[in-house]
């Protein structure tokens, strides 16, 4: 059976199935294009090195996400659309671990300013706009917001919530009621200490 025609996109979608079977440190050029049964050379025609081949995982993986979150807030605010947003990340990162380390390294300029990048701002701001979070404030708002579930979940991945009780489920739901009570009342909120009265 003849072998599928070699393009940036076919490699791209092997490099992302490959982190996720092993982890983004297993994706090299060697790696790919021995997956793909092909000699490394062959690989420069469509990716222009390693880091290019990561940053395409990267703008794959964000694009994907976006599906999911789209499907998952359309035709809701709030606290639903927080859920739902919050959900989209954790099931992401559950079935496409290396994807989701892709999501969590320093990207090429090139991969920040992609489409795909764009509609994942788009998406968060929309669920910021729920809660009527000023716009001067959003960058802060998405950032609280994605350290908040990048942090869980990146703990959850390797395991750091197994040795005790309550089951991770039970601090996700806290962790969801946390983040709704911090932005619900972000206009309000006390100053911090060191910011005075």
């Amino acid at each position: 059976m003849p072998r599928a025609p070699l393009t940036a996109a076919t490699v791209v979608l092997r490099a992302a199935d490959l982190a996720d079977a092993q982890g983004l440190d297993a994706v090299t050029l060697a790696a790919v294009a021995r997956s793909l049964g092909v000699q490394t050379p062959s690989l420069y025609g469509h990716v222009r090195d390693l880091a290019a081949l990561r940053d395409g995982v990267t703008v794959l993986a964000l694009d994907e996400l976006a599906d999911r979150v789209a499907d998952a807030v359309v035709g809701r605010a709030g606290a639903d659309a927080l859920e739902g947003f919050a959900t989209a990340h954790r099931v992401f990162a559950h079935e496409h671990p290396g994807r989701w380390e892709a999501l969590h390294r320093r990207a090429g300029p090139e991969a920040v300013e992609t489409t795909a990048a764009g509609r994942v701002v788009r998406l968060t701001e929309a669920v910021l706009l729920g809660y009527r979070v000023p716009a001067a404030d959003r960058v802060h708002a998405t950032r609280v917001l994605g350290a908040a579930l990048s942090g869980f979940l990146d703990l959850e991945r390797l395991g750091s919530f197994d040795h005790r009780s309550p089951a991770p489920e039970e601090s996700w739901r806290e962790l969801l009621r946390s983040l709704h009570l911090v932005l619900s009342r972000w206009t309000t909120r006390d100053p911090f200490p060191s910011e005075g009265p």
